[in-house]
């Protein structure tokens, strides 16, 4: 990539992206999202070092201070212009707040540097080109983009395919901090970069025949569908988020706490030994009816496929299997429940075999 080029990206118009994005696609239950085109930004001859902020400049979002926020906004300028998927914008801003906390420092780990702490003696380029965020993300960008598949990598296997970092996993934590400050200075709502698949993969919570489907006719308030599968299945994150609940919900019939630890019946109520899992995009999952306690802890950052629990029959509940639910708009109750099968399928994975 030519001087000029570099220099031209860092006076990326964002003002303009974030007026460019036209169209729109339905996704889970029939809400209307921005569609994926969102065109690379318009270039200019301007090389002040970052793209225009916002009258009053760039604002904090969660720990994420304005100077960090701003740079965040060059990598996904750089990735907007080289024709990148949102997918790949999230990514590469979750792995930049691992590496440096999204701050351009001079100096890390034995000779790392810039955003990404990128290493001159691994080929990344000079400790000069790697001060330069908009190198240093277009050299991220083009190594992701070598990786096959990568988008339908979780964040920490692809971030780790490019980057080597001795603590990968750690990559994970910052996915939806990343997907927050993406939606932010890209102007696509969390909701539209989610069915654009930034959010990342989807997976089977765990494999089996659905036994009790979404709002039936027989059951018009199961907010869920409900999965057979043997007692100690493990079940896994359907995608990569935060926990945001685990707990114990069973009461027995005259009104006295049940436990979770032995198996419930019809006239129990509540969800047993459950968790919830808080996604990108104002999306939210709820696993009921485990066996044991949960295997994660309330603020615990999972990757999709990351066991979370062991099929069980707590609660109410007449054997064993998963009640599995999908909510939408940052809605956990039954108002922002949408069929989880038609939502699965409509995120590339399936439900119920």
């Amino acid at each position: 990539m030519s001087g000029k080029m570099l220099a031209g990206i860092t006076g990326v118009l964002l003002a303009i992206v974030m007026c460019c994005i036209g169209g729109a696609i339905l996704g889970a239950g029939g809400v209307a999202v921005a569609a994926c085109a969102n065109p690379a930004p318009s270039l200019t001859d301007a090389a002040s070092g970052s793209p225009p902020a916002p009258a009053g400049g760039w604002p904090a979002i969660g720990q994420w201070g304005s100077t960090q926020v701003a740079n965040a906004a060059i990598i996904v300028a750089v990735g907007q212009q080289l024709h990148v998927p949102p997918r790949g914008w999230v990514i590469a801003v979750a792995v930049a707040m691992q590496e440096s906390s999204l701050t351009n420092t001079p100096g890390g780990d034995q000779d790392s540097v810039g955003l990404f702490q990128q290493r001159p003696s691994q080929g990344w380029g000079t400790p000069a080109q790697l001060m330069d965020p908009v190198y240093a993300a277009t050299q991220f960008y083009t190594r992701l983009l070598q990786v096959p598949h990568w988008q339908d990598l979780p964040l920490t296997v692809a971030g780790q395919a490019v980057q080597r970092s001795a603590f990968p996993d750690a990559y994970a934590k910052h996915e939806p901090d990343a997907l927050a400050v993406v939606s932010k200075v890209s102007g696509m709502a969390q909701a539209a970069l989610a069915a654009c698949g930034a959010a990342g993969p989807w997976t089977q919570p765990v494999h089996g025949p659905i036994v009790s489907g979404f709002r039936t006719p027989q059951r018009p308030t199961h907010q869920g569908d409900d999965i057979a599968a043997p007692p100690g299945t493990t079940l896994v994150a359907a995608s990569a988020g935060t926990v945001t609940v685990v707990t114990c919900q069973a009461i027995a019939p005259d009104g006295s706490g049940y436990g979770c630890d032995r198996d419930g019946s019809e006239n129990i109520k509540g969800c047993g030994w459950y968790v919830e899992i808080q996604h990108g995009g104002g999306i939210m999952t709820r696993y009921c009816h485990m066996k044991t306690q949960p295997m994660v802890a309330v603020g615990q950052p999972v990757a999709p496929g990351e066991p979370i629990g062991l099929v069980g029959s707590s609660g109410n509940s007449s054997g064993p299997h998963l009640h599995f639910e999908v909510h939408i708009n940052n809605d956990r109750s039954s108002n922002g429940a949408v069929d989880p099968e038609i939502f699965m399928r409509e995120h590339g994975a399936s439900l119920g075999h």
